[in-house]
Protein backbone atom coordinates (compact mmCIF):
# COMPACT_ATOMS: atom_id res chain seq x y z
CA UNK A 1 0.00 0.00 0.00
CA UNK A 2 1.31 3.55 -0.77
CA UNK A 3 2.29 5.38 2.35
CA UNK A 4 0.21 7.93 1.73
CA UNK A 5 -3.14 5.65 0.89
CA UNK A 6 -6.10 7.44 2.85
CA UNK A 7 -8.16 5.82 5.64
CA UNK A 8 -11.63 5.88 6.20
CA UNK A 9 -13.47 6.05 10.45
CA UNK A 10 -16.70 4.38 10.44
CA UNK A 11 -18.64 4.89 13.86
CA UNK A 12 -21.33 3.59 15.35
CA UNK A 13 -23.46 5.21 18.36
CA UNK A 14 -24.82 1.87 19.74
CA UNK A 15 -27.11 1.24 22.86
CA UNK A 16 -24.52 0.06 25.07
CA UNK A 17 -21.22 1.50 23.75
CA UNK A 18 -19.84 3.74 20.76
CA UNK A 19 -17.36 1.85 18.62
CA UNK A 20 -15.20 3.73 16.65
CA UNK A 21 -13.24 1.85 13.94
CA UNK A 22 -10.23 2.79 11.16
CA UNK A 23 -10.34 0.91 7.71
CA UNK A 24 -7.53 1.36 5.06
CA UNK A 25 -8.45 1.60 1.40
CA UNK A 26 -8.33 -2.42 1.12
CA UNK A 27 -11.07 -2.49 3.93
CA UNK A 28 -8.49 -3.70 6.69
CA UNK A 29 -9.11 -2.34 10.38
CA UNK A 30 -5.81 -0.55 11.38
CA UNK A 31 -7.39 0.93 14.46
CA UNK A 32 -10.57 0.54 16.78
CA UNK A 33 -11.42 1.75 20.13
CA UNK A 34 -14.67 1.35 22.01
CA UNK A 35 -16.38 3.55 24.55
CA UNK A 36 -19.11 2.12 26.91
CA UNK A 37 -21.80 3.58 28.67
CA UNK A 38 -24.71 2.41 31.28
CA UNK A 39 -29.04 1.99 29.92
CA UNK A 40 -30.97 3.31 32.57
CA UNK A 41 -33.85 1.65 34.13
CA UNK A 42 -34.55 3.41 37.38
CA UNK A 43 -38.10 2.16 37.32
CA UNK A 44 -40.85 -0.25 35.06
CA UNK A 45 -40.87 0.80 31.15
CA UNK A 46 -37.99 3.68 31.30
CA UNK A 47 -35.01 2.69 29.22
CA UNK A 48 -32.59 6.17 28.91
CA UNK A 49 -29.39 7.21 28.70
CA UNK A 50 -27.55 10.44 29.18
CA UNK A 51 -27.12 12.26 25.88
CA UNK A 52 -23.67 14.17 27.47
CA UNK A 53 -22.33 10.93 28.02
CA UNK A 54 -23.11 9.70 24.84
CA UNK A 55 -21.48 12.93 22.88
CA UNK A 56 -17.65 12.24 24.86
CA UNK A 57 -18.10 8.42 24.27
CA UNK A 58 -18.01 9.33 20.32
CA UNK A 59 -15.33 11.60 20.91
CA UNK A 60 -13.37 8.99 23.24
CA UNK A 61 -13.77 6.63 20.60
CA UNK A 62 -12.80 8.55 17.85
CA UNK A 63 -9.87 9.58 19.14
CA UNK A 64 -9.11 5.73 20.70
CA UNK A 65 -9.28 4.66 17.08
CA UNK A 66 -7.28 7.26 15.71
CA UNK A 67 -4.58 6.86 17.88
CA UNK A 68 -4.34 3.02 18.09
CA UNK A 69 -4.04 2.98 13.94
CA UNK A 70 -1.34 5.45 14.63
CA UNK A 71 -1.22 7.48 11.24
CA UNK A 72 -0.61 10.64 10.15
CA UNK A 73 -4.29 12.98 10.19
CA UNK A 74 -3.71 14.33 6.61
CA UNK A 75 -4.14 10.40 5.56
CA UNK A 76 -8.00 10.17 6.98
CA UNK A 77 -10.15 10.80 4.11
CA UNK A 78 -13.50 11.23 6.36
CA UNK A 79 -15.56 10.06 9.23
CA UNK A 80 -19.04 7.77 8.07
CA UNK A 81 -21.47 7.41 11.10
CA UNK A 82 -24.08 4.91 12.48
CA UNK A 83 -26.51 4.75 15.27
CA UNK A 84 -28.81 3.00 16.59
CA UNK A 85 -32.52 4.00 16.01
CA UNK A 86 -35.50 5.12 17.71
CA UNK A 87 -34.12 7.64 20.27
CA UNK A 88 -36.17 10.70 20.94
CA UNK A 89 -34.53 13.60 23.32
CA UNK A 90 -36.30 17.12 23.81
CA UNK A 91 -34.33 20.11 23.70
CA UNK A 92 -34.28 23.71 24.25
CA UNK A 93 -33.68 26.56 21.76
CA UNK A 94 -29.75 26.22 22.97
CA UNK A 95 -29.96 22.85 21.76
CA UNK A 96 -29.57 21.64 25.72
CA UNK A 97 -31.36 18.20 26.68
CA UNK A 98 -34.52 19.15 28.42
CA UNK A 99 -35.10 14.74 28.90
CA UNK A 100 -32.43 11.94 28.79
CA UNK A 101 -32.55 9.89 25.18
CA UNK A 102 -35.18 7.73 25.76
CA UNK A 103 -34.55 4.78 23.63
CA UNK A 104 -36.15 2.34 21.17
CA UNK A 105 -36.29 0.02 24.79
CA UNK A 106 -38.57 2.19 26.64
CA UNK A 107 -42.47 0.96 26.94
CA UNK A 108 -43.46 3.93 28.63
CA UNK A 109 -45.96 4.73 25.80
CA UNK A 110 -47.04 1.15 25.55
CA UNK A 111 -50.82 2.65 25.93
CA UNK A 112 -50.53 5.30 22.77
CA UNK A 113 -49.23 2.64 20.78
CA UNK A 114 -52.98 0.73 21.46
CA UNK A 115 -54.77 3.77 20.70
CA UNK A 116 -53.45 5.04 17.97
CA UNK A 117 -53.30 1.66 15.86
CA UNK A 118 -57.45 1.29 17.44
CA UNK A 119 -58.30 5.02 17.19
CA UNK A 120 -55.90 6.72 14.65
CA UNK A 121 -55.61 4.55 11.96
CA UNK A 122 -52.15 3.67 12.71
CA UNK A 123 -51.82 1.11 10.06
CA UNK A 124 -52.29 3.77 7.45
CA UNK A 125 -49.73 5.80 9.16
CA UNK A 126 -47.45 2.54 9.21
CA UNK A 127 -47.88 1.81 5.23
CA UNK A 128 -46.77 5.51 4.96
CA UNK A 129 -44.11 5.81 6.74
CA UNK A 130 -42.50 1.90 7.62
CA UNK A 131 -42.40 1.97 10.89
CA UNK A 132 -44.92 -0.19 12.62
CA UNK A 133 -47.07 1.20 15.63
CA UNK A 134 -45.08 0.71 18.78
CA UNK A 135 -43.87 2.04 22.10
CA UNK A 136 -39.96 1.89 20.24
CA UNK A 137 -41.62 4.62 17.80
CA UNK A 138 -40.34 8.35 17.89
CA UNK A 139 -44.03 8.92 16.80
CA UNK A 140 -45.42 7.03 20.13
CA UNK A 141 -43.18 8.58 22.34
CA UNK A 142 -43.82 12.05 20.91
CA UNK A 143 -47.77 11.32 21.62
CA UNK A 144 -46.90 10.23 24.83
CA UNK A 145 -45.21 13.08 25.67
CA UNK A 146 -47.63 15.27 24.18
CA UNK A 147 -50.50 13.89 26.31
CA UNK A 148 -48.43 12.44 29.47
CA UNK A 149 -45.70 15.10 29.55
CA UNK A 150 -47.52 17.96 28.75
CA UNK A 151 -45.13 20.68 30.82
CA UNK A 152 -42.35 19.19 29.20
CA UNK A 153 -43.47 19.41 25.84
CA UNK A 154 -44.59 22.82 25.51
CA UNK A 155 -41.28 23.53 26.34
CA UNK A 156 -38.93 21.45 23.75
CA UNK A 157 -37.85 23.26 20.85
CA UNK A 158 -37.10 20.45 18.86
CA UNK A 159 -37.23 16.46 19.61
CA UNK A 160 -34.19 14.61 17.95
CA UNK A 161 -32.21 11.66 17.83
CA UNK A 162 -29.03 11.01 19.26
CA UNK A 163 -27.13 11.19 16.02
CA UNK A 164 -28.32 14.36 15.46
CA UNK A 165 -27.70 16.08 19.40
CA UNK A 166 -23.54 14.56 18.47
CA UNK A 167 -23.66 16.16 14.87
CA UNK A 168 -25.51 19.49 16.66
CA UNK A 169 -22.87 19.32 19.41
CA UNK A 170 -20.02 19.00 16.40
CA UNK A 171 -21.31 21.35 13.61
CA UNK A 172 -24.45 23.74 15.51
CA UNK A 173 -26.76 22.02 12.81
CA UNK A 174 -29.74 20.05 12.94
CA UNK A 175 -29.47 17.65 10.67
CA UNK A 176 -31.00 14.47 9.97
CA UNK A 177 -30.40 11.83 7.20
CA UNK A 178 -33.41 10.03 5.36
CA UNK A 179 -31.92 6.33 7.05
CA UNK A 180 -32.63 8.19 11.02
CA UNK A 181 -35.42 9.44 10.16
CA UNK A 182 -37.27 6.68 8.20
CA UNK A 183 -37.45 4.98 11.57
CA UNK A 184 -39.13 7.48 13.35
CA UNK A 185 -42.82 6.92 12.34
CA UNK A 186 -43.13 10.93 11.10
CA UNK A 187 -41.23 10.23 7.44
CA UNK A 188 -43.04 9.38 4.47
CA UNK A 189 -41.20 7.03 2.37
CA UNK A 190 -42.77 8.06 -1.05
CA UNK A 191 -42.06 11.99 -0.52
CA UNK A 192 -38.83 11.50 1.60
CA UNK A 193 -40.15 14.34 3.77
CA UNK A 194 -41.90 14.54 6.97
CA UNK A 195 -45.44 12.98 7.04
CA UNK A 196 -48.51 15.22 7.40
CA UNK A 197 -50.87 13.13 9.51
CA UNK A 198 -47.71 11.83 11.65
CA UNK A 199 -46.95 15.36 12.83
CA UNK A 200 -50.49 16.13 13.18
CA UNK A 201 -51.21 13.51 15.44
CA UNK A 202 -47.88 13.53 17.01
CA UNK A 203 -48.93 17.67 17.43
CA UNK A 204 -45.94 19.20 16.11
CA UNK A 205 -44.25 20.61 12.83
CA UNK A 206 -41.30 20.45 11.01
CA UNK A 207 -40.18 23.06 12.45
CA UNK A 208 -39.48 20.63 16.05
CA UNK A 209 -37.91 18.10 13.67
CA UNK A 210 -34.21 18.59 12.29
CA UNK A 211 -33.67 18.88 8.51
CA UNK A 212 -33.95 15.49 6.64
CA UNK A 213 -30.53 14.76 4.50
CA UNK A 214 -29.28 11.80 2.09
CA UNK A 215 -27.32 9.28 4.15
CA UNK A 216 -24.22 10.98 1.69
CA UNK A 217 -24.55 14.33 3.12
CA UNK A 218 -21.71 15.48 4.81
CA UNK A 219 -20.49 18.54 7.09
CA UNK A 220 -17.20 20.20 7.14
CA UNK A 221 -15.49 22.97 10.09
CA UNK A 222 -15.11 20.63 12.84
CA UNK A 223 -13.14 23.24 15.69
CA UNK A 224 -9.76 22.77 14.83
CA UNK A 225 -8.76 22.22 18.89
CA UNK A 226 -11.21 19.31 18.65
CA UNK A 227 -9.85 17.98 15.81
CA UNK A 228 -6.31 17.82 17.04
CA UNK A 229 -8.00 16.65 20.10
CA UNK A 230 -8.88 13.48 18.00
CA UNK A 231 -6.31 13.35 15.86
CA UNK A 232 -8.26 14.44 12.64
CA UNK A 233 -6.60 16.73 10.01
CA UNK A 234 -8.76 20.29 9.80
CA UNK A 235 -11.73 20.72 7.46
CA UNK A 236 -12.47 16.58 7.73
CA UNK A 237 -15.94 15.81 6.02
CA UNK A 238 -18.38 13.90 8.85
CA UNK A 239 -20.60 12.02 6.45
CA UNK A 240 -24.03 11.85 8.29
CA UNK A 241 -24.28 8.26 7.64
CA UNK A 242 -27.77 5.89 8.42
CA UNK A 243 -28.82 3.65 11.24
CA UNK A 244 -27.12 1.02 12.02
CA UNK A 245 -29.40 -1.91 11.14
CA UNK A 246 -29.10 -1.02 7.32
CA UNK A 247 -25.48 -0.40 7.65
CA UNK A 248 -24.95 -3.51 9.25
CA UNK A 249 -26.33 -5.17 5.83
CA UNK A 250 -24.15 -3.53 3.98
CA UNK A 251 -20.57 -3.88 6.10
CA UNK A 252 -21.95 -8.10 5.91
CA UNK A 253 -22.47 -7.63 2.17
CA UNK A 254 -26.05 -8.74 2.55
CA UNK A 255 -27.33 -6.26 -0.24
CA UNK A 256 -27.78 -9.20 -3.33
CA UNK A 257 -31.20 -10.57 -4.51
CA UNK A 258 -32.20 -13.57 -2.12
CA UNK A 259 -29.50 -12.51 0.97
CA UNK A 260 -30.37 -11.89 4.68
CA UNK A 261 -28.93 -10.67 7.16
CA UNK A 262 -29.30 -11.58 10.67
CA UNK A 263 -28.11 -9.99 14.04
CA UNK A 264 -28.04 -11.09 17.31
CA UNK A 265 -26.72 -9.12 19.80
CA UNK A 266 -28.04 -7.94 23.21
CA UNK A 267 -31.78 -7.54 20.88
CA UNK A 268 -32.05 -9.12 16.86
CA UNK A 269 -33.36 -8.24 13.73
CA UNK A 270 -33.92 -9.62 10.82
CA UNK A 271 -33.13 -7.34 7.36
CA UNK A 272 -32.97 -7.73 3.32
CA UNK A 273 -32.62 -5.20 0.92
CA UNK A 274 -34.78 -3.90 -1.44
CA UNK A 275 -34.75 -1.62 -4.56
CA UNK A 276 -37.89 0.53 -3.21
CA UNK A 277 -40.06 1.03 -0.58
CA UNK A 278 -42.26 -1.69 0.31
CA UNK A 279 -44.87 -2.29 3.48
CA UNK A 280 -46.20 -5.32 4.47
CA UNK A 281 -49.80 -5.53 4.51
CA UNK A 282 -50.08 -7.00 7.87
CA UNK A 283 -47.84 -4.59 9.75
CA UNK A 284 -45.50 -7.27 10.87
CA UNK A 285 -42.35 -5.53 9.25
CA UNK A 286 -40.29 -2.15 8.86
CA UNK A 287 -38.99 -0.40 5.80
CA UNK A 288 -35.77 1.68 6.60
CA UNK A 289 -33.97 3.83 4.11
CA UNK A 290 -30.57 2.85 2.79
CA UNK A 291 -29.83 4.91 -0.22
CA UNK A 292 -32.51 6.58 -2.43
CA UNK A 293 -32.02 3.17 -4.58
CA UNK A 294 -31.89 1.08 -1.52
CA UNK A 295 -34.26 -0.02 1.28
CA UNK A 296 -34.49 -2.24 3.93
CA UNK A 297 -37.28 -4.23 4.84
CA UNK A 298 -37.25 -6.98 8.34
CA UNK A 299 -38.10 -6.93 11.52
CA UNK A 300 -36.38 -6.52 15.20
CA UNK A 301 -36.82 -9.09 18.24
CA UNK A 302 -36.50 -7.12 21.61
CA UNK A 303 -34.71 -10.78 23.45
CA UNK A 304 -31.63 -11.90 21.45
CA UNK A 305 -28.57 -12.24 23.70
CA UNK A 306 -30.59 -11.23 26.62
CA UNK A 307 -32.50 -14.60 26.86
CA UNK A 308 -28.77 -16.04 26.82
CA UNK A 309 -27.60 -14.00 29.93
CA UNK A 310 -31.02 -14.37 31.58
CA UNK A 311 -30.09 -18.05 31.55
CA UNK A 312 -26.66 -17.51 33.03
CA UNK A 313 -27.45 -15.19 35.72
CA UNK A 314 -30.68 -17.09 36.78
CA UNK A 315 -30.80 -21.05 35.69
CA UNK A 316 -27.33 -21.22 35.73
CA UNK A 317 -25.48 -19.18 38.45
CA UNK A 318 -23.49 -21.98 39.98
CA UNK A 319 -21.90 -23.03 36.94
CA UNK A 320 -20.96 -18.96 35.90
CA UNK A 321 -19.58 -19.13 39.32
CA UNK A 322 -17.30 -21.98 38.70
CA UNK A 323 -16.93 -20.93 35.11
CA UNK A 324 -15.45 -17.20 36.69
CA UNK A 325 -13.40 -19.16 39.32
CA UNK A 326 -11.54 -21.27 36.39
CA UNK A 327 -11.15 -18.62 34.18
CA UNK A 328 -13.38 -19.41 31.79
CA UNK A 329 -16.42 -18.00 29.49
CA UNK A 330 -19.59 -18.45 31.32
CA UNK A 331 -21.16 -18.28 27.93
CA UNK A 332 -18.51 -21.11 26.88
CA UNK A 333 -19.61 -23.43 29.72
CA UNK A 334 -23.43 -23.16 28.92
CA UNK A 335 -22.94 -23.81 25.35
CA UNK A 336 -21.03 -27.08 26.24
CA UNK A 337 -23.91 -28.08 28.61
CA UNK A 338 -26.59 -27.25 25.61
CA UNK A 339 -24.54 -29.06 23.44
CA UNK A 340 -25.49 -32.62 25.53
CA UNK A 341 -29.06 -32.24 24.84
CA UNK A 342 -30.83 -33.76 21.41
CA UNK A 343 -32.04 -31.13 18.63
CA UNK A 344 -35.43 -29.79 19.86
CA UNK A 345 -35.00 -30.83 23.46
CA UNK A 346 -37.09 -33.48 23.42
CA UNK A 347 -40.18 -31.20 23.01
CA UNK A 348 -39.72 -28.25 25.16
CA UNK A 349 -39.80 -24.81 23.66
CA UNK A 350 -38.95 -21.73 25.00
CA UNK A 351 -40.62 -18.47 23.93
CA UNK A 352 -37.75 -15.64 24.88
CA UNK A 353 -40.31 -12.72 25.31
CA UNK A 354 -38.55 -11.35 28.52
CA UNK A 355 -39.19 -8.10 27.26
CA UNK A 356 -41.92 -8.36 25.22
CA UNK A 357 -41.66 -8.09 21.58
CA UNK A 358 -41.34 -6.17 18.54
CA UNK A 359 -41.54 -8.23 14.93
CA UNK A 360 -43.42 -10.04 14.19
CA UNK A 361 -46.19 -9.75 16.49
CA UNK A 362 -44.92 -5.96 17.68
CA UNK A 363 -47.11 -6.76 20.96
CA UNK A 364 -45.10 -5.62 24.53
CA UNK A 365 -47.13 -7.09 26.41
CA UNK A 366 -45.98 -10.42 25.34
CA UNK A 367 -44.02 -12.85 28.12
CA UNK A 368 -42.03 -15.90 27.80
CA UNK A 369 -42.53 -19.30 28.77
CA UNK A 370 -41.29 -22.85 28.45
CA UNK A 371 -44.05 -24.75 26.57
CA UNK A 372 -43.85 -28.95 27.42
CA UNK A 373 -41.99 -28.88 30.20
CA UNK A 374 -41.98 -32.60 31.78
CA UNK A 375 -40.33 -34.00 34.55
CA UNK A 376 -37.93 -35.76 31.71
CA UNK A 377 -36.57 -32.21 31.22
CA UNK A 378 -33.31 -31.20 33.43
CA UNK A 379 -31.56 -27.55 32.87
CA UNK A 380 -29.47 -28.22 30.44
CA UNK A 381 -32.71 -28.47 28.07
CA UNK A 382 -33.83 -25.33 29.27
CA UNK A 383 -30.59 -23.88 28.27
CA UNK A 384 -30.57 -25.24 25.07
CA UNK A 385 -34.37 -24.20 24.60
CA UNK A 386 -33.77 -20.65 25.46
CA UNK A 387 -30.71 -21.11 22.49
CA UNK A 388 -33.43 -22.57 20.77
CA UNK A 389 -36.01 -20.04 21.40
CA UNK A 390 -34.37 -17.31 19.95
CA UNK A 391 -33.72 -18.80 16.63
CA UNK A 392 -37.44 -19.83 16.63
CA UNK A 393 -38.23 -16.34 16.67
CA UNK A 394 -36.10 -14.89 14.37
CA UNK A 395 -37.41 -17.58 11.64
CA UNK A 396 -41.10 -16.07 12.63
CA UNK A 397 -40.23 -12.83 11.02
CA UNK A 398 -39.02 -14.74 7.78
CA UNK A 399 -42.36 -15.31 6.27
CA UNK A 400 -42.89 -11.47 6.00
CA UNK A 401 -39.78 -10.92 4.64
CA UNK A 402 -39.79 -13.28 1.59
CA UNK A 403 -43.81 -11.73 1.08
CA UNK A 404 -41.79 -8.76 0.14
CA UNK A 405 -38.75 -9.75 -1.62
CA UNK A 406 -39.33 -13.30 -2.58
CA UNK A 407 -37.53 -16.92 -2.10
CA UNK A 408 -34.01 -16.40 0.08
CA UNK A 409 -31.36 -18.53 -0.36
CA UNK A 410 -28.48 -17.24 2.52
CA UNK A 411 -28.85 -16.17 5.86
CA UNK A 412 -25.31 -13.59 6.80
CA UNK A 413 -25.15 -14.04 10.75
CA UNK A 414 -23.34 -11.18 12.86
CA UNK A 415 -23.27 -10.39 16.31
CA UNK A 416 -22.38 -12.16 19.69
CA UNK A 417 -24.05 -14.85 18.90
CA UNK A 418 -21.70 -15.69 15.73
CA UNK A 419 -19.35 -16.50 17.85
CA UNK A 420 -21.07 -19.78 19.24
CA UNK A 421 -20.71 -22.78 16.78
CA UNK A 422 -23.69 -24.53 18.20
CA UNK A 423 -26.08 -21.30 17.82
CA UNK A 424 -24.62 -20.81 14.08
CA UNK A 425 -25.67 -24.44 13.46
CA UNK A 426 -28.82 -24.10 15.12
CA UNK A 427 -30.16 -21.53 13.07
CA UNK A 428 -28.96 -23.10 9.60
CA UNK A 429 -31.32 -26.40 10.85
CA UNK A 430 -34.15 -24.25 11.68
CA UNK A 431 -33.78 -21.71 8.40
CA UNK A 432 -32.89 -24.63 6.40
CA UNK A 433 -30.42 -22.12 4.83
CA UNK A 434 -26.77 -21.80 4.50
CA UNK A 435 -25.55 -19.87 7.04
CA UNK A 436 -22.12 -17.40 6.14
CA UNK A 437 -20.59 -15.61 9.45
CA UNK A 438 -18.37 -12.42 7.95
CA UNK A 439 -15.33 -11.99 8.21
CA UNK A 440 -16.29 -8.17 9.13
CA UNK A 441 -15.18 -6.82 11.84
CA UNK A 442 -17.79 -3.98 13.62
CA UNK A 443 -19.60 -4.39 9.95
CA UNK A 444 -22.41 -0.83 11.09
CA UNK A 445 -19.02 0.50 11.40
CA UNK A 446 -17.46 -0.73 7.88
CA UNK A 447 -21.01 0.00 6.59
CA UNK A 448 -20.37 3.62 7.64
CA UNK A 449 -17.14 3.56 6.31
CA UNK A 450 -18.15 2.33 2.76
CA UNK A 451 -21.40 5.29 2.16
CA UNK A 452 -18.77 7.58 3.46
CA UNK A 453 -16.31 6.92 1.02
CA UNK A 454 -19.35 6.61 -1.64
CA UNK A 455 -20.15 10.00 -0.36
CA UNK A 456 -16.91 11.30 -1.35
CA UNK A 457 -16.19 10.14 -4.47
CA UNK A 458 -13.77 7.62 -3.45
CA UNK A 459 -16.09 4.66 -4.45
CA UNK A 460 -18.35 4.47 -7.57
CA UNK A 461 -20.65 2.01 -6.19
CA UNK A 462 -21.63 0.28 -2.51
CA UNK A 463 -21.14 -3.24 -4.23
CA UNK A 464 -17.28 -2.48 -3.42
CA UNK A 465 -18.30 -3.70 -0.10
CA UNK A 466 -18.09 -7.33 -1.27
CA UNK A 467 -14.39 -6.98 -2.16
CA UNK A 468 -13.75 -5.92 1.98
CA UNK A 469 -15.97 -8.60 3.23
CA UNK A 470 -14.60 -12.27 3.39
CA UNK A 471 -16.43 -15.65 5.35
CA UNK A 472 -14.88 -16.71 8.71
CA UNK A 473 -17.57 -19.67 8.61
CA UNK A 474 -19.89 -21.98 6.93
CA UNK A 475 -22.88 -23.81 7.87
CA UNK A 476 -24.87 -26.33 5.82
CA UNK A 477 -28.22 -27.75 7.20
CA UNK A 478 -28.26 -30.79 8.54
CA UNK A 479 -31.10 -33.45 7.40
CA UNK A 480 -32.16 -35.07 10.36
CA UNK A 481 -32.13 -31.58 12.18
CA UNK A 482 -33.90 -29.90 9.58
CA UNK A 483 -36.52 -32.44 9.90
CA UNK A 484 -36.96 -31.81 13.67
CA UNK A 485 -37.47 -28.49 13.59
CA UNK A 486 -39.75 -28.85 10.76
CA UNK A 487 -42.19 -30.55 13.05
CA UNK A 488 -41.32 -28.27 16.67
CA UNK A 489 -41.10 -24.67 14.51
CA UNK A 490 -45.26 -24.28 13.61
CA UNK A 491 -45.97 -25.33 17.32
CA UNK A 492 -43.83 -22.30 18.46
CA UNK A 493 -45.40 -20.17 16.31
CA UNK A 494 -49.02 -20.85 17.19
CA UNK A 495 -48.63 -20.59 20.80
CA UNK A 496 -48.18 -16.37 20.83
CA UNK A 497 -51.67 -15.49 18.61
CA UNK A 498 -53.79 -18.03 21.19
CA UNK A 499 -51.86 -16.32 24.29
CA UNK A 500 -52.62 -12.67 22.91
CA UNK A 501 -55.72 -11.75 25.61
CA UNK A 502 -53.74 -13.43 28.56
CA UNK A 503 -50.34 -11.90 28.23
CA UNK A 504 -52.19 -8.41 28.25
CA UNK A 505 -54.00 -9.52 31.50
CA UNK A 506 -50.85 -10.68 33.00
CA UNK A 507 -48.70 -8.27 32.03
CA UNK A 508 -51.95 -5.92 33.94
CA UNK A 509 -51.12 -8.03 36.97
CA UNK A 510 -47.58 -7.70 36.42
CA UNK A 511 -47.21 -3.66 36.48
CA UNK A 512 -50.07 -3.28 39.06
CA UNK A 513 -47.15 -5.77 41.30
CA UNK A 514 -44.61 -3.58 40.75
CA UNK A 515 -46.30 -0.42 40.79
CA UNK A 516 -47.56 -1.48 44.74
CA UNK A 517 -43.98 -2.68 45.27
CA UNK A 518 -42.93 0.96 44.53
CA UNK A 519 -45.11 2.84 46.54
CA UNK A 520 -43.81 0.61 49.52
CA UNK A 521 -40.18 1.19 49.09
CA UNK A 522 -40.69 5.01 48.35
CA UNK A 523 -42.82 4.85 51.79
CA UNK A 524 -40.03 3.10 53.32
CA UNK A 525 -37.53 6.00 52.67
Amino acid sequence: MSPNAPFVVGIDIGTTSTKAVVFDAAGKVAGHATVGYPLHTPAPGVAEQDPKEIYAAVIGALSGAVRTAAIEPSRIRGVGFSAAMHSVIAVDEGGAPLTASITWADTRAAAWADHILREKDGHAIYRRTGTPIHPMSPLVKLVWLRHDRPDLFKRAARFVGIKEYVFFRLFRQWVVDYSIASATGLFNLEQLAWDEGALKLAGITPDHLSTPVPPTHHLEGLDPVLAAEIGLPPGVPFVVGANDGVLSNLGVDAIGPGDVAVTIGTSGAMRAVVDKPRTDPRGRTFCYLLTENHWVVGGPVNNGGIAFRWVRDELAAAETETAKRLGIDPYDVLTRIAERVPCGCEGLIFHPYLTGERAPWWNASMRASFFGLAACHRKEHMVRAVLEGVIYSLFSILPAVEGLIGPTRTIKATGGFARSGLWRQMMADVFNREVIVPESFESSCLGAAIVALYSLGDVDTLDVVGNWVGATHRHVPIAENVAIYAELTPIYLSIPAKLADEYARLTAFQRGVRQIRAAEAAGAS
